[in-house]
């Protein structure tokens, strides 16, 4: 006797299995909830390279005070042999908001929104090196191959979106150190990994349809389907092919949906003026945290946004020039952020999507001095032993400073947040218990937070 699951599959060549999985997914994000969640999606502002803390949002008067002196006490080992010499921020600081958020001149704009946000400021992580820590902030692990935090979200949640991907990553001009396996489905399926949408007109390869198209591909989903019925037929079950079939009928869907998406000329004036759209120093930039409103707008569960290319820069990774690379750096992205965080909550989005900001480490409190002793080219190293994130919307609570690291920036000495603490809390928010989004592989559970992670209750609302 044939099981309902056999009989769905067998059914008018194998596409009541594509029903049956379409129901699948539905009932996935009505039920993959462990409690009820605060945020139905996650916007992810991956500042690439490792922003400076104390540039930033962290502010250390000790600095100054010490500007040129001996640091007092023994760094430790990072990537490069810095100096232990003190270097003051050459940033003004100011309290904002009701909250009185200290912020950095850097940031103009996203300072008008700190009470929409929780500063954390005693982030600690794993590696010093780019690469292992890129996969270590997006998978909770330094290795190559784990699945990254938004191939888990859709994991455990399904999709809300039929006709676009559940995880994009938005770029312009720069993949961060590790390449795509920052974005990586590892050991899950494939369907969960992230889909890079690259700038320009064309972001997704041979997405654009030839002439005379529709037949073809017509023709080859019979094909499959016709396939994929002689496999169940012989097999019984549900054959990889359904997968196939899935994916060219998203990339059909995907045909007119991403066109849609991409056509800004029905946004205002006034909208496309607040995400910086008219400066050319911002409109890159600005154009990824509009589209990433209108992929929230349409039920994407994973947006990650990557920091915009910049002549003669190397993202925020500023060893050398700091005070240069990093005031390019804030004022390609701080305007189109605010403007996102604004956008958002005038639309009454913010109180269910979870905007995420920060880089894969810090900076250390030393100078790094060019050999030749330009110390108007003085930069920062990695620094994982304390560094800031920040959060906003998704049930954050609002107008909080979280945490904090010693009187010179290098390490964080009060109420600490790891990683997988981080990744356990952006995962409670979303309703799913950490402990229990588990994938069987190599013999044990595996899970984003492998065997660690807490949830940090002071950040809810």
């Amino acid at each position: 006797m044939s099981s309902r699951r056999e009989f769905l599959c067998r059914a008018a060549n194998g596409f009541g299995g594509l029903a049956l999985m379409q129901m699948m997914a539905q009932a996935a994000v009505k039920n993959g909830t462990h409690h009820k969640p605060t945020a139905k999606s996650v916007i992810f502002l991956f500042m690439d390279g490792g922003p400076s803390q104390m540039d930033t949002f962290d502010p250390k008067p000790r600095l100054r005070q010490d500007h040129g002196k001996k640091l007092p006490f023994t760094p430790p080992t990072t990537v490069f042999n810095i100096s232990d010499q003190v270097f003051g921020s050459p940033f003004s600081f100011k309290q904002c908001g009701q909250s009185g958020a200290t912020v950095s001149e850097l940031f103009p704009h996203v300072a008008g929104c700190v009470d929409d946000m929780a500063i954390i400021r005693s982030m600690v992580a794993d590696h010093s090196e780019h690469t292992a820590a890129n996969y270590f902030m997006h998978s909770g692990s330094g290795f190559q191959g784990r699945p990254s935090m938004g191939a888990w979200i859709n994991y455990g949640l399904g999709s809300e979106c039929d006709n676009l991907p559940g995880f994009i990553v938005l770029e312009s001009g720069l993949i961060p150190p590790g390449g795509l396996d920052c974005f990586s489905s590892g050991f899950l399926p494939a369907s969960y990994q992230g889909t890079v949408f690259r700038k320009g007109d064309h972001p997704v390869a041979d997405l654009t349809p030839p002439a005379a198209a529709a037949a073809a591909q017509q023709r080859k989903l019979a094909l499959l389907s016709k396939l994929n019925k002689g496999v169940v037929d012989r097999f019984g079950e549900v054959s990889e092919i359904d997968a196939t079939i899935r994916n060219y009928e998203l990339a059909f869907r995907m045909q007119s949906a991403v066109p849609d998406l991409l056509d800004l000329s029905k946004e205002s004036g006034a909208t496309k003026e607040l995400y910086g759209l008219n400066d050319k120093l911002t409109e890159e930039f600005g154009r990824e945290c509009l589209l990433a409103r209108r992929l929230v707008e349409r039920g994407v569960r994973f947006i990650e946004l990557l920091t915009p290319a910049r002549s003669g820069l190397d993202r925020w990774d500023q060893h050398s020039g700091l005070e240069n690379g990093h005031r390019i750096n804030a004022q390609s992205t701080d305007k189109p952020i605010a403007g996102l965080l604004k956008d958002l909550k005038s639309r009454g989005l913010l109180e269910q999507t979870l905007v995420v900001w920060g880089g894969e480490f810090g900076r250390t409190p030393c100078a790094q001095i060019p050999d030749n002793g330009d110390l108007s080219k003085v930069g920062r190293d990695h620094n994982p032993f304390g560094f800031t994130m920040w959060m906003a919307g998704g049930g954050t609570k609002p107008g909080t400073v979280y945490g904090a690291t010693d009187e010179f920036g290098y390490f964080a000495v009060e109420n600490k947040v790891h990683v997988h603490d981080l990744h356990a809390t952006i995962l409670h928010m979303l309703g799913i218990d950490h402990k229990q989004l588990t994938f069987r592989y190599s013999g044990r559970d595996m899970r984003l937070t492998d065997v660690y992670g807490k949830v940090i209750k002071d950040l809810l609302a």
